[in-house]
């Protein structure tokens, strides 16, 4: 990785304010409603116009899913944001996928195949579909499918990605950002770094504004 002058850092703005608006965003974003309470009130940042919104209802939706009950999930996201999971297929297959791999890891096997036949085997109509059902109908072949070429599919981490999945799904359904802004910094900041990375060879570079993507 190529060293960058210090000088290129001189305009710069970011101030608190800015920086609290961004850990603000986040704590929103991903449902830390007390924590968020708490911070708003230790700090006096200004609150956006839409907060709260939504943040009690996305919370026990997204821990749901986070923990692997997907039905109820699936149940309390069709009663916030009706036709949704009819809209985004990609997302109910991963949701029902989630309960799928938990009757597997309870060894419900009977229960998992009985399900799987009648409610994921139709989206096996759809080609890009094929390939992960096979996967996941798989790991009914395993005494211990945790032990399987699969066992990515049983993990706290493909749980926790359906889980941001369906969150930013719901905050895009109710024309919010789907990303909170230290998500989007992240994105520009590697955007940024590559940029410079390949224009090495000239010698200045535009200043970034925190406050301006904020309001971006």
């Amino acid at each position: 990785m190529m060293d960058l002058d210090p000088r290129q850092y001189d305009n710069v703005a970011i101030d608190d304010g800015d920086v609290r608006s961004v850990v603000l965003s986040y704590l929103v974003h991903n449902c830390f409603k007390e924590t968020a309470d708490s911070f708003v009130a230790t700090t006096g940042v200004k609150v956006p116009d839409n907060y709260p919104v939504g943040m009690d209802k996305r919370k026990p939706i997204y821990h749901f899913a986070l923990e692997g009950n997907a039905l109820k999930a699936i149940e309390l996201t069709e009663q916030l944001a009706p036709n949704l999971l009819e809209e985004n297929m990609d997302l109910h297959f991963d949701l029902l996928s989630l309960h799928f791999v938990e009757l597997v890891c309870t060894r419900k096997c009977t229960e998992a195949l009985e399900f799987a036949q009648s409610k994921l085997t139709p989206f096996g109509r759809v080609n890009k579909y094929v390939e992960k059902l096979e996967d996941f109908m798989a790991l009914l072949a395993y005494e211990e499918p945790e032990n399987s070429p699969m066992f990515h599919l049983l993990s706290s981490e493909y749980r926790q990605h359906v889980a941001e999945s369906l969150n930013g799904a719901i905050l895009a359904h109710s024309n919010m950002p789907s990303y909170s802004a230290l998500e989007r910094l992240l994105h520009q900041t590697t955007v940024i770094r590559h940029s410079l990375h390949q224009e090495s060879n000239k010698d200045e570079h535009a200043p970034f504004s925190l406050k301006a993507f904020l309001k971006s």
